[in-house]
């Protein structure tokens, strides 16, 4: 995926205002199906699958046995029997692996990613663009938040989710590699009198972090864990075992040392990723994950791990920006919300 096509913040304009295509294709597909499909998938994951409906797509975290973060997931229930996981690019090589060990004996495993694209059509117009594809199914209606269907777009045979990561509304379409090209054509012309554009890697991230949608890599890893990174309300400590189960429930036994929160620069400066957070007095607290200017709200933002004691809202942090200490203040996230 090109980094931009027309300039990140025109694209970040248009999928906020009108709507943006993105081939996000080099993300991993992993199907488990079988009897023993539900259970064994449900046990890799800290979100409780079983209480998911057949068609409900769930946010959730893969842990290891350390209760830290493998990868973040988006796992699709079709049915007990047929699961589709979608992970990040970067972990598919780990991820493959830790699936098909997981669900061995119990359920066979296929990796679809080489066979699978995804085109994520995004923005508060991207469903008008959609209908006009594929008129005789009302998504709007039809299809409500982290719900999923098997169906056609411009006479292809898709799975149609509205999941997204950019904090507006629209859709995530998987279909055959051999129709990608051509299905993507079709949309960006459906959607051309609606100003609908082609939207590249660098709008996606500023879009994710204003949402403060996690990037794995940054803002969580295998050093971090849920809790702190403010996902625990994917962690269903209830459920009767997952892997790293024991491990979180310890930490929230003992209690959080430091949390991931968002912050807004005061000073002139921008966060980067890397760049220390500093106390009062100057001194390294924590860390930037991810940070950028925010073309939405025209100030520069950034996710970071302090301690607790300075994860309060309103909180001043200094962030040291190539030597020179810039004032930031920790604030309410998400930075943006989309109006419904």
């Amino acid at each position: 995926m090109p980094i931009q096509y027309r300039g990140i913040s025109a694209e970040h304009e248009a999928v906020r205002t009108r709507a943006g295509l993105f081939d996000v294709s080099h993300m991993g597909e992993l199907e488990v199906r079988g009897p023993g499909a539900l259970a064994a998938v449900n046990r890799l994951i800290t979100n409780d699958l079983e209480r998911a409906s057949d068609g409900q797509a769930l946010y959730t975290c893969a842990c290891n046995e350390r209760g830290t973060i493998l990868d973040d997931l988006i796992v699709y229930r079709f049915d007990p029997e047929r699961i589709l996981i979608v992970c990040n690019a970067s972990n598919r090589d780990k991820i493959a692996p830790h699936v098909a060990a997981g669900v061995e004996g119990r359920a066979a495993f296929r990796d679809l990613s080489d066979e699978t694209s995804l085109l994520a059509l995004q923005g508060p117009l991207a469903l008008d663009v959609l209908s006009r594809t594929e008129p005789s199914v009302d998504v709007r209606a039809e299809l409500k938040s982290f719900r999923f269907r098997e169906m056609s777009v411009a006479g292809v045979a898709c799975i149609v989710a509205r999941t997204g990561y950019t904090g507006e509304d629209g859709v995530e379409i998987f279909v055959h590699n051999d129709h990608a090209a051509a299905l993507f054509r079709r949309l960006l012309g459906a959607g051309r009198e609606l100003g609908t554009e082609p939207i590249g890697l660098g709008a996606r991230d500023t879009l994710r972090l204003e949402a403060r949608l996690m990037l794995y890599g940054n803002d969580i890893d295998e050093t971090t864990n849920p809790l702190e990174a403010g996902l625990g309300w994917v962690v269903k400590l209830g459920k009767p075992d997952f892997i790293g189960k024991a491990a979180l429930e310890q930490v929230q036994k003992a209690g959080l040392s430091r949390r991931l929160v968002g912050f807004e620069m005061r000073g002139r400066g921008i966060a980067r990723h890397g760049y220390p957070l500093l106390d009062a007095s100057g001194k390294p607290v924590g860390v930037c994950t991810s940070g950028s200017p925010s073309p939405t709200l025209g100030k520069s933002i950034g996710l970071g791990y302090v301690p607790i004691a300075l994860a309060e809202t309103g909180t001043t942090l200094g962030v040291d920006c190539r030597g020179k200490p810039i004032e930031a203040v920790v604030v309410n996230t998400p930075f943006y919300k989309r109006s419904r």
